[in-house]
């Protein structure tokens, strides 16, 4: 088989990054490596820093950090965080927790610091708010909340999402729907906020 030039190359690497951004998952040096079979994983940092020097990439932090530049008139494409889908989570009464791995979602990185993950919703308490049966919830992992803010948080080993509510030195998850009651945490009961829900999103069938 005929080699090609180093430009030829680069021109493969470009098209197959470009289209791993369009599908919202940038690759790595390694995974570059891998496609194209290089022997040592600087070949393939190489043509992506060359790719970077001409300008038709640009370099964010991060492993996956690649994003395509601003044209007029259009934002940059990215960059692009991926984030694990793992589980679902009951927007109802307390459930068994569940972990469930299920794959990344894709997010555009606006997300700013801080670790994310995905849940899957079951259960219609929180529909007063559009948080559905089947939506997936993006939540950031902290263990500490405000007051009104919407959670995903751990009941002893249940787990759901609701409205954090504290004050005169209690704690209560408040639902988003008049058919669902407070739940009222006992004070010798153990709660553990997983972490903040900062997106809702929807599948349109």
């Amino acid at each position: 088989m005929p080699r090609t030039s180093p430009g030829q190359t680069r021109s493969r690497v470009f098209d197959f990054v470009r289209r791993r951004i369009a599908a919202g998952a940038p690759p790595t040096v390694r995974e570059v490596q891998a496609e194209f079979g290089f022997r040592a994983v600087q070949s393939a940092q190489r043509h992506l820093e060359i790719l970077v020097a001409e300008g038709r990439l640009v370099k964010e932090q991060g492993a996956r950090g690649y994003r395509l530049p601003a044209t007029p008139g259009s934002p940059a494409v990215g960059p692009v965080q991926l984030i694990p889908r793992l589980g679902r989570v009951q927007a109802g009464a307390l459930q068994e927790a569940i972990e469930d791995p299920d794959g990344w979602i894709p997010a555009d990185g606006a997300f700013g610091e801080g670790e994310l993950f995905a849940l899957t919703v079951r259960g219609e308490s929180m529909s007063g708010i559009g948080i559905l049966p089947g939506d997936t919830v993006i939540v950031r992992r902290q263990e500490i909340a405000r007051d009104g803010e919407i959670v995903v948080a751990q009941v002893q080993d249940e787990a759901t999402v609701k409205r954090l509510r504290l004050g005169g030195g209690r704690v209560e998850l408040h639902a988003e729907n008049p058919a669902f009651a407070p739940i009222v945490i006992a004070p010798d009961t153990e709660i553990r906020i997983l972490g903040r829900v900062v997106e809702v999103r929807r599948q349109i069938a």
